[in-house]
């Protein structure tokens, strides 16, 4: 007689388990408190421009005087460019140039580092906006009081661009025998190649630059290592969203006693930058 109404007691507590399985799982998401994880936003750019073809070849010319005086099958190669040997080309690809001239040597190297965050929290944008924040404070840009902004408006512009400016004429990591001049006769003469303020005009030193991508900046470094030609090289590093782009342009001219011309190689470096970052957008 006790038999009967257990298997009834089972078969009510089967039927009340089931009539409330069906919205178990909506229920516990839908709970006052529950947490719903947000994957963050992928980066705009999921690829990159083939960097050997990224830089027309009249443009090329310009930056490589040399080229246009070798033979045909020279100039070719030359122009092709040597590719940046890379273990991950859907991340990071380069490619670089060289040139020789009777009266000097230029050389360009172009780099494009596509950022992928593998943090679900952290977008591809912020880590790439966070790689190029160091970036810019390695460069230590003259002038910046806080690290990885503009120089203020108004701030002293001097022929060596301060204390910093100085270093970097004589190279930072250098034995110190660059042959920048200080004074104000040096600063006055553009061919100097002294990236202060010529004749009181434009600012040449490391800078921030604007109308370049998300964010941009310039860093101008001339060296000489014991008795041969100083070189210089213009480096300019901007960021459009998850991709970070390095512009390197440099030049050794063949007498030791010619400084390389800083508002030339910086005009001509920043103008590829800007032809670079139209190339990303298309």
């Amino acid at each position: 007689m006790a038999y009967v109404p257990g298997v009834a007691l089972l078969a009510a507590l089967a039927v009340g388990c089931s009539a409330g399985s069906g919205g178990s799982a909506t229920d516990a998401d839908s709970k006052p408190g529950s947490s719903t994880v947000t994957t963050a936003p992928p980066g705009k750019y999921r690829t990159l421009p083939a960097p050997c073809r990224a830089v027309p070849g009249s443009t090329l010319k310009d930056l490589l005087p040399g080229v246009a005086e070798l033979p045909r099958q020279q100039q070719e190669k030359a122009l092709r460019g040597s590719p940046t040997i890379t273990y991950d080309t859907d991340r990071k690809v380069g490619c670089s140039w060289k040139a020789d001239a009777p009266d000097s040597t230029r050389n360009l190297s172009i780099d494009f580092e596509r950022v992928v965050s593998y943090d679900p929290l952290v977008s591809d944008d912020d880590r790439a906006r966070s790689l190029y924040v160091k970036k810019e404070n390695a460069a230590e840009l003259p002038g910046s009081s806080t690290p990885g902004t503009a120089p203020e408006k108004g701030a002293p512009t001097s022929a060596g661009g301060g204390e910093k400016g100085q270093e970097k004429e004589t190279g930072k990591a250098g034995d110190g025998t660059g042959s920048a001049d200080p004074s104000p006769s040096a600063s006055a003469d553009p061919s100097s190649g002294t990236p202060g303020t010529p004749g009181g005009g434009e600012d040449l030193r490391p800078r921030v630059v604007d109308g370049l991508g998300d964010a941009a900046f310039l860093d101008d470094l001339l060296t000489r290592a014991g008795s041969t030609a100083q070189h210089r090289t213009v480096s300019v590093v901007f960021r459009t969203s998850n991709v970070i782009v390095t512009v390197r342009y440099g030049e050794q001219p063949a007498l030791v006693t010619k400084v390389p011309d800083s508002k030339e190689l910086q005009d001509k470096a920043q103008a590829l930058a800007r032809k670079l970052a139209e190339v990303i957008s298309e």
